[in-house]
Parts: structure tokens; sequence; C-alpha cells
């Protein structure tokens, strides 16, 4: 797992003051455009769907998607995407929740979640961890069960784990890297 969380580190780029002053950006398109950076990253995301027994990927908006695609795939479980209120059509279900400065609120098509589904959430990376709380409360209120949260990178000086432990009801969560 060292060689892999190196290649990982060595394709993620440090953007300063992006999007405000004072903020370290961690920008994973480096990573993406690397095809074996790419597939290092989703082969070992696809070993976590395996150990975690999930039947279907939840990708959170925006990089989740494009992390939690190819896991599907390669993983050969559905991929379900949890979007910003007021891009899915037909009916959905919500769940607003608490950002630094503000709220915002997400929305998922329960029918693609059943009871019978165990539920792996994927995204870039955990902050705060309040998209991905609400991720877990929009899970299980489809009636899901939620087999944990994996992430590419973890900023552990935000505290998200602490935050998403109780979320998670002993479910785990699997960060690749921490900075």
């Amino acid at each position: 797992m060292t060689d892999i969380r190196e290649l990982l580190l060595s394709r993620i780029r440090d953007v300063a003051d992006y999007p405000e002053p004072g903020v370290m950006f961690k920008d994973i398109t480096p990573l993406l455009a690397d095809p074996a950076a790419f597939t290092a990253l989703t082969d070992a995301l696809a070993e976590i769907v395996g150990s975690t027994g999930a039947t279907k990927i939840v990708g959170l908006e925006a990089r989740g998607f494009i992390l939690g695609a190819p896991v599907a795939v390669r993983a050969g479980v559905g991929f379900i995407p949890v979007r910003k209120a007021g891009k899915l059509p037909g009916a959905t279900l919500s769940q607003a929740y608490d950002l630094e400065y503000g709220s915002a609120e997400i929305e998922v098509h329960a029918e693609d979640l059943s009871a019978a589904d165990r539920v792996l959430v994927i995204d870039d990376v955990l902050a705060t961890g309040g998209t991905a709380e609400a991720s877990i409360q929009l899970i299980r209120r489809a009636g899901a069960e939620v087999a944990g949260l994996a992430v590419l990178m973890e900023l552990g000086f935000l505290n998200g784990r602490a935050r998403l432990e109780p979320a998670l009801a002993g479910a785990p969560l699997e960060s690749l890297l921490t900075v």
C-alpha cells in the first residue's frame, strides 16, 4: 500500500489560495490524467467495495462521480449519483445539511436503492464530513444499508472522521491518504 500512496501523492497538486485566500486546494486532475495512477486508485477503491460487501456505490457530486463510476464498473456493482438539489429528474429524496457558511441540499433517486442494498459512499476528499453525513442519512432513508465510506484523501485537521463515526454506526471509513 505504501507504493500506491506514494504514486497517488505524487500526482496530487497543491494550489495555494484556491478557492479563496488561505486555502491549500488539493487538485486531483493530474492524478486523473495519469492512466497508471487513475487505474491504481480505481483498483484500490474496488478492493474496498469487495471487503465491505457493497452491492452499490453512491458517488457524491461531482468528483465522487469521477471516482465512483469506474470503481462500480471494476467491482461489478451499480452506481448511484447523489446530486445537488434540483439536478435529478423525477421523484427524489433530499437531505439538507449545514456548511461553514450557510447550508446545502443533496438528492438521490430513492427507487435506485432498496433494503437489499449495501451501499459504499465514494468521494475524493473528506473535509468536515457534512456532505458525506447527509448522504449516509439519505441512503438509510431510502431503506438501504450503509456499507461504509471510502475517500481518496482525508484532510485530518478538519476532523471529518470524528463527525462521521457516529453516523457510520460501525461501518468502516477508509481513506487511502491522510493529509
